[in-house]
This record gives C-alpha cells, sequence and structure tokens, in this order.
C-alpha cells in the first residue's frame, strides 16, 4: 500500500509519532507501579510496633539539596533537547553530560541516605516503615540509573554519528522519561518525607 505524499510511516492516526505515543503509555503504566509503592507506604508507616521510626530517621535539609539538584537536572535536560533541534551537537552533548552528572549526584546522595539509615538501625527487613521505604526510594533510584545510562548511550551514539539532528525525538523521548522521574521525585519528597502523620 503506497502513503500519501508527505505522510510518515511512524505516524499514528491521532499524527503522533509511534515512539512517542509507546513512551506516554510506558510511563502511564509506570504511574501505576508508583502510584502503588506510593500508597503502599502511606498505608504502613506509622503502623511500626517497632522503631526507628520516620521522624527520627529523616534528614530534610539533606534530602532537600538531593532534590534540588535532580530538579536542576530537568533544566539541563531541556537545554540538550534545545541544542540538538537546532543542530548544536556539542551543546547537546555537554547538556546530555551535566544531565547525567546531576542524576549521579543524586543517586550518591541516595546511597549516603540509604548508608545512614542503615547505620542507624534501619534495614529492609526492620519495620513495614523500613520495607515500604527502601522499596519505594530503591525503584525510583533505579529507574534513575537507567536514565542516566541511556543519555550517557545517547552521548556516545552522538559521538559516532548515529544521532543527529534529523532524529532529535530520540533526545526528546529521552527527556520524557527523565521528567517522569523527576515529577514522581517530588511527589515521593513531598509525601514521604515532608508531610508526616498527625
Amino acid at each position: 500500500m503506497q502513503l500519501p505524499a508527505g505522510s510518515h510511516a511512524l505516524e499514528t492516526n491521532t499524527g503522533l509519532d509511534n515512539r512517542k505515543l509507546l513512551m506516554w503509555l510506558f510511563l502511564a503504566s509506570e504511574c501505576l507501579f508508583f502510584g502503588s509503592f506510593i500508597a503502599a507506604f502511606l498505608l504502613y508507616r506509622d503502623r511500626n510496633t517497632v522503631g526507628p521510626y520516620p521522624e527520627d530517621m529523616y534528614d530534610i535539609p539533606f534530602t532537600s539539596v538531593s532534590s534540588f539538584v535532580l530538579l536542576m537536572s530537568s533544566l539541563t535536560m531541556v537545554l540538550a533537547l534545545a541544542a540538538i533541534q537546532r543542530g548544536d551537537m556539542r551543546g547537546m552533548r555537554v547538556w546530555l553530560v551535566a544531565t547525567a552528572l546531576l542524576g549521579l549526584s543524586f543517586l550518591a546522595g541516595q546511597a549516603f541516605e540509604f548508608t545512614e539509615f542503615y547505620n542507624e538501625g534501619l534495614s529492609l527487613d526492620q519495620n513495614l516503615f523500613g520495607t515500604t521505604f527502601f522499596v519505594l526510594t530503591g525503584f525510583h533510584g533505579a529507574h534513575v540509573s537507567v536514565g542516566v545510562l541511556i543519555l550517557l548511550s545517547l552521548v556516545d551514539a552522538s559521538w559516532r554519528g548515529k544521532l543527529t539532528e534529523d532524529n532529535s525525538l530520540t533526545v526528546e523521548l529521552a527527556g520524557l522519561y527523565w521528567h517522569f522521574v523527576d515529577i514522581v521525585w517530588i511527589v515521593i519528597f513531598t509525601l514521604i518525607y515532608l508531610i508526616q502523620p498527625q
């Protein structure tokens, strides 16, 4: 079957590229995963019969700085997409590396926090708070790690000439994933760290 002139094989009937539509569907399914983990945490966090308890563990100033670092990575991701769309491959690489480094900084902060919590007696099997906290935040950290690998693979692809202005959608899709991970962290930080049960 012949496609009409000017049409693209990858577009859906909605006019969206198939890859972008699949990314949105994937992110919708991820919302269900994170929603269930967040709900489990909120349900069980104040049902501990043994400590330590959330109010004994959190270092809000430290986690706030770590959260700010992750949120700034959304800005660098936007700058990377803008750079490739205007054909500035060097600029795109710089901003992608900056985004990956900010993501790695966030992960280092999370590893430090996990270590501190463990040293203070909180572990995965200590109580319901420990179980739900480590599963939720660890699941998010795994997503950040995947995002960092995606960003670095894009930098590598651009060095090998496989990523150009013509396929900037690849960077846009990586950006959608990265922004999703950042938004999920805002929700986690607000509900888990800042809003404490009365």
